[in-house]
């Protein structure tokens, strides 16, 4: 297992590497930075100064390696923009991406865990049919849409929830890091259209995935034998087959956990929301390069971990996989 371990990690540094190579790749590729820093009345004399001060001028294996160097201490470089240092933009940025993920997170359990055995052990009613033809509806509409859509109803129709911004919001710990809109009855209403937005992404997946599960665990021969015993349906259902069924959904989460914090990016946009995947954007406009490299490591580190632990706990749960990964 040690060495299963070791190799996972391994593997996991490799990809944070190419995750940084490709990103570093492309800095030179959108807008001069300087520019953007200085505007257009800084001589081309004083511009060539500023770049060869930031390093600009170099090599790119030296700067990348320069890069490396000081992420691993920490230092993903100093944000053009916001003339302070790119992890402590994102960082600030952090608490309203997190919200919102955490927020479909609960959606999609809430929502999902019932539809889902409900589907499983009724398949053949109106209503499992009516859920499963709107699962498919909702893969096939893309979030953006979702987003307009829920704010054309819900905002402007029926002005019962507002459509853009985090509403307001209270000092969690004191010191300024988390700005949270958990704890105020505006900032919980400014989070359910985009919730229920980033949600509906995954939504339908999950629903699917509990149902083919659940069914599959219920033609087993150990639930035979359950019914044969004469447990109750409802201990059947939840205890033997609903707890069997987890498995592969709890993994299934935890990668796609990641997946939308890169969602995050499109629903932030539509609702005006202060977080990583506005901020991404708005660097892409300001061509500030060192936060959008940030930005990619930082997200791609997300990845990277929950894959990584995903597979440990499931090395640890089922000796098959460390067989197949040696």
């Amino acid at each position: 297992m040690f060495a299963f371990i070791i190799r996972r990690i391994a593997q996991a540094i490799f990809v944070m590497l190419v995750i940084s190579l490709i990103g570093f790749a492309i800095k030179n590729k959108i807008g001069d930075p300087v520019r953007d820093m200085v505007g257009e009345r800084v001589t081309p004399q004083e511009r060539a100064k500023i770049r060869q001060k930031l390093g600009l001028n170099d090599p790119f294996i030296t700067q990348y390696i320069r890069f490396v160097d000081h992420a691993v201490h920490g230092d993903l470089g100093l944000s053009f923009f916001y003339k302070k240092p790119a992890l402590d933009v994102i960082v600030e940025k952090a608490p309203a991406t997190m919200e919102m993920v955490i927020g479909a997170g609960l959606l999609i359990i809430l929502i999902s865990l019932p539809l889902g055995i409900y589907t499983s052990l009724k398949p053949r009613t109106f209503f499992s049919r009516f859920v499963m033809g709107f699962s498919t509806l909702g893969v096939s509409v893309p979030v953006f849409l979702t987003a307009i859509m829920l704010i054309y109803i819900f905002g402007v129709q029926l002005h019962w929830l507002p459509s853009y911004g985090r509403g307001k919001t209270v000092d969690v710990f004191g010191n300024g890091w988390w700005m949270s809109g958990f704890f105020t009855a505006d900032g919980l209403k400014h989070l359910i259209l985009p919730c229920i937005s980033l949600a509906s992404i995954e939504l339908p997946l999950f629903i699917r995935l509990i149902r083919s599960e659940m069914m599959e665990v219920l033609e087993t021969d150990y639930i035979k034998y359950a019914w044969a015993k004469g447990l109750s349906p409802m201990r059947i259902w939840l205890v033997h087959a609903f707890k069997n069924t987890l498995l592969p959904v709890i993994t299934v989460f935890g990668v796609q956990i990641g997946i939308m914090f890169a969602f995050t990016i499109l629903t932030e946009t539509v609702f005006q929301w202060q977080g990583m995947g506005y901020m991404f954007l708005e660097a892409v406009e300001r061509s500030d390069t060192s936060l959008l490299i940030a930005y990619l490591v930082v997200v791609g580190s997300v990845f990277v971990i929950v894959n990584t632990v995903v597979d440990i706990i499931y090395g640890f749960i089922n000796p098959t996989i460390r067989i197949a990964g040696r």
